[in-house]
């Protein structure tokens, strides 16, 4: 017999905190509407770092205006067209993505690259920390000309920290409340920043500056997408409330949509913000300080405020998901506890950061560009996967997924799909020798693929290539009370 993690099939609760673990979510309780998934993707993209990309586009690529504006609409384009397709499978089975992969990789064999997206996790919530308390630090020199000094960087990381766990670990319900009005408040100061850069900036400068090489437009595409394509696994987390009816090509448009609508006008008043201060992108220790000499006190502070609510949102929708994946891991706590673990260590990263390594920006190109591919290898596999799950009557089996013994269908060779393992393993070596950052060069660093920042790219089709050819893998098919194996029995009404 199987060792079962499934938890009592209780009906959500209805307060603010949300109760639910990774077990799938029944059909009864699927009451998400697919316009959720705008706000929520829009606040997953407040953050003032893009504003500091876009400038790096300039300054370091040497973009002008309009290759600038095609980076951000590609990115956002690639990037969260990927979220939102892979997010499909989440109302495909009512689960968390990290629970879905294991019908991928095996109960087993999930814990690996589980355990790679668990760890990038902890260093995207330790980025958005640290931005987030340069931001409160910021605001508290415009406002009252304090200055930061080493306890009030504690503090006030730690104060960021808090607040996104609390967030984070009310749950789905608190999460879209927020992330709604943030939504309205962040648009309408973005539209007065922008409105104030068109009137104060010198624009006859701004559309003279020559045009980059297509290989800067390339490596700038993947440096934007790399912040997009960290989401991709947890895109089904958002969608597992869905119906079965909700048409997938709905979740991909209002994802995308909902992420362009920010990344595309943040990134490119960014590259305009870079005319009249290059030093924005070489902006080492504090990437928040520059909006209190570009902006006028009245626009920097509010504007800085309602970022600083975004960033919460980014970090607790990071959280939220972390979660999940600790669960999937083995760790036997309920989600909002299992929160902590990822509190914790990015309050202790923070701090490193703040106090002790400094070079922020630098720091922060290099994990993208890391993240991009510890991620990419996951993402191939997951989307072949559910590519062959498209005509399945039973493309996910909620009791299995939450076996993690050999009765579960997902059980494979041992626990392990090696199908799916060596397209990971192969895929993941590959994008790593194609890699370079601060700290790191790669045999094939130097190569085409390698120069115009493609290694995220060579990642994901090495291992969707690798797992397609290889032989599909045969799952443990239950049978039912009828005799019949569970996947002849007939598809439900409405899926797509």
């Amino acid at each position: 017999m199987g060792t079962s993690t499934t938890s009592p099939a209780t009906p959500e609760n209805e307060g603010a905190v949300e109760t639910r673990g990774i077990e799938p979510v029944p059909d009864n309780e699927r009451q998400g509407r697919v316009r959720e998934l705008f706000p929520t993707w829009v606040a997953a993209n407040i953050s003032v770092l893009l504003l500091t990309m876009g400038a790096s586009l300039v300054v370091n690529n040497g973009l002008n205006f309009w290759q600038v504006l095609l980076v951000a609409a590609v990115a956002a384009t690639v990037a969260f067209g990927m979220v939102g397709v892979l997010s499909v499978s989440g109302k495909w089975g009512g689960a968390p993505g990290a629970l879905l992969s294991r019908a991928a990789f095996g109960v087993r064999g999930n814990y690996f690259p589980g355990a790679i997206l668990w760890v990038a996790r902890f260093g995207w919530e330790t980025i958005n920390a640290v931005t987030g308390a340069y931001a409160v630090l910021t605001v508290l020199d415009l406002c009252f000309g304090i200055k930061s000094d080493n306890v009030l960087i504690v503090v006030t990381l730690l104060a960021f920290v808090a607040v996104t766990y609390l967030v984070s670990g009310m749950g789905r319900k608190a999460l879209n409340v927020c992330n709604k009005y943030s939504t309205y408040l962040f648009g309408l100061f973005s539209i007065m920043v922008l409105v104030y850069l068109i009137a104060t900036m010198d624009w006859d400068a701004i559309f003279a500056k020559k045009a980059g090489t297509t290989a800067m437009v390339i490596a700038g595409i993947g440096t934007i997408a790399a912040g997009g394509i960290s989401w991709v696994p947890t895109g089904p987390d958002f969608a597992r409330y869905l119906p079965h009816s909700v048409s997938g090509k709905k979740i991909a448009g209002t994802t995308v949509s909902g992420a362009a609508l920010v990344m595309v006008p943040m990134v490119l008043m960014g590259g305009v913000m870079a005319v009249s201060s290059p030093k924005l992108a070489g902006q080492n220790t504090d990437p928040m300080s520059f909006l209190g000499t570009i902006l006028p006190t009245w626009l920097a502070i509010p504007y800085l405020v309602t970022a600083l609510v975004g960033m919460v949102l980014i970090n607790s929708l990071s959280m939220y998901s972390a979660g999940f994946t600790a669960q999937t891991m083995g760790v036997k706590l309920p989600r909002a506890l299992a929160v902590s673990i990822n509190a914790v260590i990015s309050l202790v990263g923070g701090l490193f950061m703040m106090l002790v390594a400094k070079d922020f920006i630098g720091q922060f190109i290099a994990f993208l560009t890391l993240l991009a591919v510890s991620f990419s290898a996951w993402i191939g596999v997951y989307g072949i996967d559910m590519a062959r799950r498209r005509k399945k009557a039973v493309r996910y089996d909620a009791d299995s997924l939450m076996n993690t013994g050999p009765t579960s269908r997902y059980w494979y060779a041992g626990g392990f799909c090696w199908q799916a393992m060596t397209a990971w393993s192969v895929a993941l070596a590959a994008g790593l020798c194609f890699t370079k950052v601060q700290w790191f060069t790669g045999p094939l660093a130097t190569t085409w693929i390698g120069e115009n920042g493609l290694g995220w790219a060579a990642t994901i089709a090495i291992s969707a290539v690798v797992f397609a050819v290889l032989p599909a893998a045969k799952e443990k098919i239950p049978a039912d009370a009828s005799g019949r194996a569970a996947d002849d029995a007939p598809q439900p009404a409405g899926v797509r």
